[in-house]
């Protein structure tokens, strides 16, 4: 098979989360097991961080990524799921793994697979773990899918777990309670491995408390030694002012991920680096590291601005505590008019997220085409009970071009709600961002 063939293979022949939702999770490890046992079991041969989370985790994982790079080690990114090209889920110092590993690598496996019929998923984690360990990386970000405890990511011994959030995402594979969800993502943390936490609530610090006590796991809670006192956009950055409560010291960051919530990310960042062991990194890097994000990892997706006048913004939030963040920045922008192109996927609690959005918005309701993906004309209803109104769109594109017609030079237009939705965004036709 030639790359479009192989590609074609794995996203037909394989269960696919973004096709078939939750019937596509294998909810154990043994096929993971079976497929690295196949290949030699390459996750033993490169050194790890394991980063789990609700919201945030992509933006955590490639700072880290970012970071290490930077200070010179030899890093492997594996992130899910991509926007635009198969190979962004694969990264090695930024760069996405190559089409003849892919090719190579089914090849070599496809009589197993044929066996023992894995999920997409279950061969992606399998992939990246041989691609890191034949590349003999210095260290490797691997970032959850869903969950924790049952994530095919989850056999590996890292040198340190972090976990970014929990909020009310997939309830229906995680739990109804965010203690339950907590569990689950807590799931992670191994014996004696440190693990850093960025967010906790009430329902959730217990549970880190008792599973990391459990596993004689040191605990870091990443908001008790690092506060954002001060922040503002500046010359297409994030400025920050950020506290050290264990230096008595304030330093500045910029990020050229720019969303507000990014605060809390980069605090838990600078929490992991610095917990990380056998690694010392110095704060002119870390510095370095988070301001050359974007270019050093290829991240993309997060308050990414793809047009000026009027400026178009996309944006992969997609749960209630996503939108809750995203809306929270929001009111932070300066704009005359919003334009909110949105689409969303069946499991979902929709009429939480849509009762976040602002009544005074024009939307555009449209959807990405996977089976997964809410009508646009069930969502437009849905919106109708919270006084959202606007048309629908088949395609995300014709949406977004008619945002365009009618906008003004200083309005915001927003895509959000699936990060499905923002990977059909045609780039090309809209790009004039210098």
């Amino acid at each position: 098979m030639n790359y479009q063939e192989t590609i074609e293979y794995l996203f037909h022949k394989l269960p696919m989360f973004s096709r078939l939702g939750s019937a596509a999770i294998k909810k154990d490890l043994t096929n993971t097991r079976l497929l690295c046992e196949h290949l030699g079991n390459p996750q033993h041969y490169f050194r790890s961080i394991h980063v789990a989370g609700t919201n945030g985790k992509g933006s955590v994982s490639h700072m880290l990524a970012s970071i290490l790079q930077t200070a010179g080690y030899k890093t492997g990114l594996y992130t899910s799921p991509h926007l635009y090209d198969f190979r962004e889920r694969i990264r090695l110092n930024g760069m996405m793994v190559e089409e003849d590993y892919v090719i190579d690598f089914v090849a070599r496996i496809k009589p197993l697979i044929e066996t023992i019929e894995p999920s997409f998923f279950e061969i992606t984690v399998a992939m990246a773990f041989d691609f890191f360990a034949h590349s003999k990386v210095d260290i490797a970000i691997i970032e959850v899918g869903l969950g924790g405890r049952l994530d095919s990511t989850n056999i590996i011994t890292p040198e340190l777990s972090v976990i970014t959030n929990i909020g009310w995402d997939h309830m229906n594979m995680l739990g109804n309670t965010l203690e339950a969800i907590a569990a689950e993502k807590a799931g992670i943390i191994k014996p004696g491995i440190p693990v850093v936490v960025g967010e906790t609530v009430p329902e959730t610090h217990p549970v880190f408390q008792r599973i990391s006590q459990e596993k004689a796991a040191p605990l870091y809670l990443a908001y008790d030694r690092f506060q954002t006192i001060g922040h503002q956009e500046e010359n297409d950055f994030l400025k920050l002012e950020i506290r050290d409560a264990d230096k008595s010291s304030t330093s500045t960051y910029y990020s050229q991920l720019k969303g507000i919530y990014q605060t809390r990310n980069v605090c838990t960042v600078l929490q992991a680096i610095k917990s990380l062991p056998g690694f010392n990194i110095s704060d002119a890097t870390i510095q370095e590291g988070i301001r050359t994000v974007v270019t050093r990892t290829g991240l993309q997706g997060r308050w990414e601005v793809i047009h000026r006048k009027p400026d178009v913004v996309l944006e992969v939030a997609h749960n209630e505590d996503g939108i809750r963040q995203m809306v929270t920045h929001l009111k932070d922008m300066k704009y005359e008019h919003l334009h909110i192109i949105i689409g969303t996927v069946k499991d979902r609690e929709i009429e939480k997220i849509l009762a976040l959005l602002p009544a005074d918005a024009s939307y555009y309701f449209t959807e990405a085409h996977i089976p997964r993906a809410l009508q646009a004309v069930t969502l437009q209803e849905k919106a109708r009970a919270f006084q959202l109104k606007g048309s629908v769109y088949n395609h995300v594109n014709d949406a977004l071009q008619q945002a365009l017609i009618e906008s003004g030079l200083n309005d915001l237009i927003l895509v959000c709600g699936s990060i499905f939705l923002v990977a059909e965004v045609n780039k090309s036709l809209q790009l004039n961002v210098s």
